[in-house]
């Protein structure tokens, strides 16, 4: 008993007088539901996918449609209508128009980059990449920079046709001028026609026989430019300029590629970044330290005056707010400044500083050894308890003496 099968229209879903874009929409629809890869051990969608397919390539074909439409099925059966039948699997096979749906739509359903289009259309050139050294301050307040780099431009002499001039280019006989050529391969579905480049004229479709003189058949000539690179304000190491149309130029009447400029900030002896804040080390006397008052810093904008806190220890840190990097989408908005204060030890004193810091230490814990003010029952010369005094007091003293 022969197998009846549906109406391609009913399998697509689309009514008699759909479009080819509502044929493919459709199509690609079902091929996404059903395709083996996406539902593995499936039979039930594995046997939509060929109904799906068979349907398709029928109807996307405008003289197999036109034979399908007055004749139906029986078109395409063996011996029928007078089309010739399908080989392959599931009763037709993949070649013909079936190799571009596969490029074009399975192409883009499993990766197999960008959409079908004509190779010798306009394309974009190439992106042209180089790498560029600022300095610390440089990166964080932006600066204009000069550089001279080689680009192609097109040779003047054959305007960009890459042929002797009283020539032209020949159509390429490997694809006919398409600048694609198809491969045939067989699958698990049948034969499957895989769309390439042309090798021999690289997309072009045009073959120069008489090369130009001046470019060598290749249409472009290198000439030294001099570009300016704006370096916006908090860049940092790692990230790019795009400087656009500064890069290789374009195919068939194609756009110009980008300038892309990786960016190197180098070290600074004084500041470390991270993100948007600034961090760095300054260093404070032991005098300092305890008396409080004034110190200097320095800072990406300049020196500034600091006041700390008697008492001060070793490792305190300072947030100077806004004091740090702006960021590249406002300037105006910055991150802050971090300063850890060491206490620096004197390493070589002469004996005077030497007795000196003797009697601030025999100040501190008094003749008995032990530290001054920590006894409970001492009264002064007056029969009054003694006061005690601070630490900072007693530095004082020390000092003032």
């Amino acid at each position: 008993m022969a197998e009846t099968k549906r109406d391609y229209y009913e399998v697509l879903g689309v009514s008699k007088t759909a479009t080819d874009a509502e044929l493919k929409k459709a199509y690609r629809q079902l091929a996404k539901k059903y395709h083996p890869d996406i539902n593995p051990g499936d039979k039930d969608a594995e046997a939509k996918f060929k109904e799906a397919s068979e349907a398709y390539a029928i109807l996307s074909d405008p003289e197999k449609r036109r034979q399908y439409d007055q004749f139906g099925h029986a078109a395409f059966e063996q011996g029928g209508g007078g089309a010739g039948g399908f080989g392959g699997f599931g009763g037709f096979d993949f070649s013909g128009d079936m190799g571009d749906i596969f490029g074009d739509i399975f192409g883009d359903l499993f990766g197999g980059g960008r959409s079908r289009k004509s190779y010798n259309g306009p394309m974009q050139g190439a992106n042209v990449k180089i790498n560029m050294r600022v300095s610390f301050m440089e990166a964080v307040f932006g600066v204009d920079k000069r550089i001279e780099i080689n680009l192609k431009d097109e040779c003047p002499h054959c305007h960009g046709s890459g042929a002797k001039p009283g020539t032209q280019p020949e159509t390429c006989p490997k694809c006919g001028g398409k600048g694609q050529v198809v491969y045939t391969q067989q699958s698990l579905f049948g034969a499957v026609r895989n769309v390439q480049t042309c090798p021999d004229c690289h997309g072009t479709g045009k073959i120069v026989k008489e090369k130009c003189t001046d470019c060598g058949g290749t249409g472009y000539v290198k000439n030294k430019k001099t570009i300016e690179i704006p370096i916006p304000a908090g860049i940092d190491s790692g990230q790019s300029v795009r400087i656009r149309g500064k890069g290789e130029p374009g195919s068939n009447g194609g756009p110009r590629g980008d300038l892309l400029v990786g960016i190197n900030v180098d070290r600074h002896p004084i500041f470390q970044r991270q993100d948007f804040d600034i961090y760095s080390t300054v260093p404070i006397s032991f005098v300092d330290a305890a008396l409080g008052g004034d110190i200097k810093i320095q800072t990406v904008d300049g020196e500034i005056t600091q006041n700390i806190r008697p008492g001060t220890q070793t490792d305190t840190r300072i947030r100077l707010k806004g004091k740090g990097v702006p960021t590249i989408r406002n300037k105006n908005v910055r991150g802050d400044h971090y300063v850890t204060l060491v206490v620096q030890v004197p390493e070589h004193l002469n004996n005077e500083q030497k007795e000196l810091l003797r009697q601030f230490d025999v100040s501190l814990r008094g003749e008995n050894g032990a530290v001054t003010g920590t006894s409970t029952g001492s009264t002064a010369a007056s029969g009054e308890p003694k006061k005690k005094k601070s630490f900072m007091d007693k530095v004082k003293e020390a000092f003032d003496d």
